[in-house]
């Protein structure tokens, strides 16, 4: 019997970030779908159905903070985790994430042990 992957979108402007992190993602079993921008994210997010979200907080056009409200505004995806990837590590940074409707916060470029730590925590 074959287990069922469990979702993970990452949402980032960054090709190498985005890289690194679908290839720590998929070694820890995850199907994994990469986007470039919040634009993108949101349009896959209804056919992709992730169970967690890793987003970057800055990025073109719309930005993380702004991503987040959106799918916190959306019924289907109100109550899916969310995690912030961030350059940043201050608690200013770390509350405007929380406050966009952020579950959690890592600081990039992210490693493979907080990713797992952090997807564990949501999805166990």
């Amino acid at each position: 019997m074959s287990q069922i992957q469990r979702r993970v979108m990452v949402i980032d402007d960054s090709k190498t970030i985005r890289t690194t992190t679908e290839g720590f993602l998929r070694e820890l079993g995850y199907e994994v779908m990469c986007c470039t921008d919040g634009f993108n994210g949101i349009s896959h997010m209804v056919s992709f159905n992730p169970e967690i979200l890793l987003i970057d907080v800055e990025m073109p056009r719309l930005n993380g903070l702004e991503t987040a409200r959106l799918i916190r505004a959306n019924d289907q995806f109100k109550s899916t985790p969310i995690v912030m990837l961030s350059s940043k590590d201050g608690m200013f940074d770390m509350a405007l994430a929380t406050s966009a409707g952020a579950n959690d916060y890592i600081v990039k470029p992210p490693v493979k042990d907080a990713i797992a730590t952090v997807i564990n925590k949501y999805l166990g």
